[in-house]
């Protein structure tokens, strides 16, 4: 008989349609702009770019931390990868838990919503960078940032099932920052619902400016800042990756996603 298809959890399906850990481990490489070996990846979630970054090579480490024990320990333990669940603000002491590169991907800065907070925050980030550290994280913005709606898109699972991956902004207030954004998701084969899960994931976020992040940045004492499209410029056959950032002369697209990196 036939295997019966297993059913993927909301964070599978999340990892398939929302990351591309593959693709985000040379990116965060060439902005570092050396041979960076330790990672600090913040609002982790089930830290599937941590585990990618200590696969990719056997010298590097990486750091997960993340409040959600659930998403974070759903992998096996990995000997390059140490995962803290707590608070980012605080768990990781610096003395401890050095990097090169500081990383907080799929819009999760959002999570601090005063000014106050994303200071202690960046300050907290700074100090655990060695010399030489970058920490990066990535926003949205642009003419279309405080639009709701929907973006609905398809990925296939291994087995060829069809995951359609909807991203609703339901609300959005451009005086406050303030956005709720919720991921769905359908899973179904050859025309056949087999599994719905809608608002699988729903945020409250402060959508922070590029300009906001970058003051915020120099406040907490980072030395420079830059932006970076967050696509690479150019990848070559062994997988390295070409950035340069994007100029001051509003050189991004008119709604986009970029990298706000912040050296020490």
């Amino acid at each position: 008989m036939p295997a019966t298809p297993s059913t993927p959890d909301k964070h599978t399906l999340y990892e398939l349609c929302v990351q591309s850990p593959g693709d985000m481990v040379p990116m965060l490489r060439a902005i570092h702009g050396g041979d960076p070996r330790l990672l600090g990846e913040d609002f982790a979630g089930s830290a599937a770019l941590s585990y990618v970054w200590a696969e990719s090579a056997a010298e590097r480490f990486a750091t997960a931390v993340d409040l959600d024990a659930s998403a974070l320990m759903r992998r096996p333990d990995h000997p390059r990868v140490a995962r803290i669940v707590g608070d980012v603000r605080t768990a990781a002491d610096p003395a401890e838990r050095a990097c090169d590169v500081l990383f907080v991907g799929n819009f999760s800065i959002g999570y601090l919503h005063t000014r106050a907070e994303l200071v202690a925050y960046l300050r907290h980030a700074r100090s655990r960078l060695r010399p030489g550290g970058v920490f990066v994280c990535d926003t949205y913005g642009g003419e279309s940032a405080f639009l709701t709606g929907e973006v609905t898109r398809d990925h296939r699972l291994p087995d060829g099932r069809r995951v359609r991956y909807t991203w609703e902004q339901r609300d959005a207030n451009p005086l406050t920052g303030m956005v709720t954004d919720v991921l769905h998701f359908q899973v179904d084969r050859a025309g056949e619902v087999e599994q719905r899960l809608p608002e699988a994931f729903v945020y409250h976020w402060r959508l922070w400016s590029v300009p906001e992040l970058r003051d915020a940045m120099i406040e907490a004492g980072f030395a420079a800042t830059e932006v970076y499209d967050r696509t690479p410029d150019a990848t070559d056959a062994e997988g390295n990756a070409y950035v340069l950032p994007a100029g001051g002369d509003g050189d991004v697209e008119e709604s986009f996603i970029v990298c706000v990196a912040a050296r020490v």
